[in-house]
C-alpha cells in the first residue's frame, strides 16, 4: 500500500469557491477530503489538500491512508491525488437509476435495434473507461463486458472517442500516465501511434477499435461530453469481427454519431445548458 505523498511543490490552482465544512466525525472528514479532490479541476498534492481542508496534518494523513487503502483515492507518480476506480465503480452501480443513464437509455436501445449488436455507454476516468450501461445485441454471440467494469482507454473505441475530447495539455498528461501494453498485434501501444489515431478521431468524430483490445472484436464509437468537457463519455457498437466488416463499421459510424449527439442534446434539455 502506497503511503500518502507529502510532496512540497504546489500547482497554481484556484481555491474552491465554497469549501466544504469538515464533519465532526471520521466519516465527515473523509467526505470532506473526497469532495475537495472530486471538485478540483486537476489532481491535488498533499499540501494543496491540507490548505483546502484545514484539517491537522496528522489527521489528513490518516484520512488519505484510509481512502487509498479502500481504493476511493489513488496517488499518481507526481504525488497528486485523484478519485479511485472503486469510487467510480460504486458510482456506476448507483447510476443504474441516474439521470444520465436514463437519458441515454432510449438512444442506446434504438442503436441496438438499428445494428443488432451490443451497445456500450462508458465514462472516461483517467487512463480507463468505466462502463455505465450495456444493451446486449440480438445476435447469438454476446460480449463479456459488464456494467461497472473498467477497460483501458488507449485500445477501446469508447476510450479513444473520449480521449479525443480532452484539451491538448490534459491529453498529453493522460498519455504520459497511460499503461501501454500490447493486447493484440493491432494494439496501438505507443504515445505517437495513439496520438495520430486521436487526431483522426478529432477530425472525423468517430473512433474505431479494430481488434485492438481483443482478437475477433471490432467496435465503432463516438464521444459524449458536457459543454465544459469536465464530463466525458462515449457510446459504441461492438461485435465479432467475422460478422462486422470494415465496411459495416463505416456504415454504422453515422448511426453512432447520431446517437451520441442525441444524448448530448437531451442532456442539455433535461440537465440544463451547462450539461
Amino acid at each position: 500500500m502506497r503511503k500518502p505523498a507529502e510532496h512540497s511543490d504546489m500547482a497554481t490552482l484556484p481555491p474552491p469557491t465554497r469549501p466544504m465544512r469538515a464533519g465532526t466525525g471520521t466519516l465527515g472528514k473523509a467526505m470532506e477530503v473526497l469532495n475537495i479532490v472530486a471538485t478540483s479541476p486537476a489532481p491535488l498534492r498533499f499540501t494543496e489538500i491540507l490548505a483546502r481542508s484545514h484539517q491537522p496534518r496528522g489527521t489528513l494523513h490518516r484520512q488519505l491512508t484510509n481512502l487509498l487503502e479502500e481504493g476511493l483515492l489513488t496517488v499518481n507518480r507526481d504525488h497528486s491525488y485523484e478519485l479511485g476506480l472503486k469510487l467510480l465503480s460504486l458510482a456506476s452501480k448507483a447510476w443504474s437509476g441516474n439521470q444520465f443513464r436514463m437519458i441515454a437509455e432510449p438512444h442506446l436501445t434504438h442503436l441496438r435495434e438499428q445494428t443488432g449488436e451490443t451497445v456500450h455507454l462508458g465514462v472516461l476516468k483517467g487512463t480507463e473507461v468505466i462502463y455505465l450501461d450495456k444493451v446486449e445485441g440480438s445476435q447469438s454471440v454476446r460480449m463479456y463486458s459488464q456494467i461497472g467494469n473498467a477497460s483501458p482507454a488507449f485500445c477501446t473505441g469508447v476510450g479513444k472517442a473520449a480521449l479525443s475530447c480532452l484539451p491538448d495539455n490534459i491529453l498529453d498528461a493522460v498519455l504520459e500516465e497511460m499503461p501501454f501494453r500490447r493486447f493484440t498485434e493491432n494494439t496501438l501501444d505507443t504515445i505517437d501511434a495513439l496520438k495520430r489515431d486521436i487526431e483522426t478521431i478529432q477530425r472525423e468524430g468517430i473512433a474505431y477499435d479494430r481488434e485492438e483490445h481483443e482478437v475477433g472484436i471490432r467496435c465503432v464509437a463516438a464521444p459524449i461530453h458536457s459543454r465544459d468537457r469536465k464530463f466525458i463519455a462515449g457510446v459504441s457498437v461492438t461485435g465479432p469481427a467475422y460478422r462486422i466488416t470494415e465496411e459495416t463499421l463505416r456504415g454504422w459510424a453515422g448511426l453512432v454519431d447520431h446517437a451520441a449527439r442525441s444524448i448530448m442534446d437531451d442532456m442539455r434539455m433535461r440537465l440544463g445548458p451547462r450539461a
